[in-house]
């Protein structure tokens, strides 16, 4: 589905390198340690599985990625970390369509197509890309085409 090579695990171990420092950056600004976070939380974070979040050792889902922003009292979208054009992906939007029709990655791009009402368009930001290619945990591809 998503080309694969030794540098799109390397932009993936990226991503959730900065995604991690971002998390720890939202913790930290509401003076919580590790610990506390737990605490308040009531156990629903544990410390080492946030601990593992920060340091891009574990992947978050998405639901627990807006859920722990809701606890920091930050926007999910503003945790994101911001990547530059040479961190660029491709998605082959034809091998996706090919996929199941339970398919995250279809019910994502259905679902950025609803909210942007472009429905029928293959036109994928590239914001969208690294959010897909992280939620499936997958590998991804330097972008050599810039026209999407």
């Amino acid at each position: 589905m998503l080309a694969g090579s030794w540098e799109s695990y390397l932009l993936v171990d990226k991503f959730s390198a900065s995604l991690g420092t971002r998390l720890r950056a939202a913790r930290r600004q509401r003076g919580w340690s590790l610990g506390e976070i737990e605490a308040f939380t009531e156990g629903e974070f544990k410390a080492s599985v946030v601990g593992a979040y920060e340091r891009g050792e574990r992947a978050i889902s998405v639901h627990r990625f807006v859920r722990l922003a809701e606890v920091y009292g930050v926007p999910a979208g503003d945790l994101l970390p911001i990547i530059t054009d040479s961190d660029s992906v491709v998605i082959d939007l034809d091998a996706l369509a090919a996929g199941g029709s339970d398919n995250l990655a279809e019910r994502y791009l259905a679902a950025i197509q609803l909210l942007r009402r472009e429905a029928g368009t293959n036109e994928v930001r590239d914001s969208d890309k690294v959010v897909l290619a992280t939620l499936m945990e997958a590998s991804v591809e330097p972008d050599t085409d810039r026209s999407t």
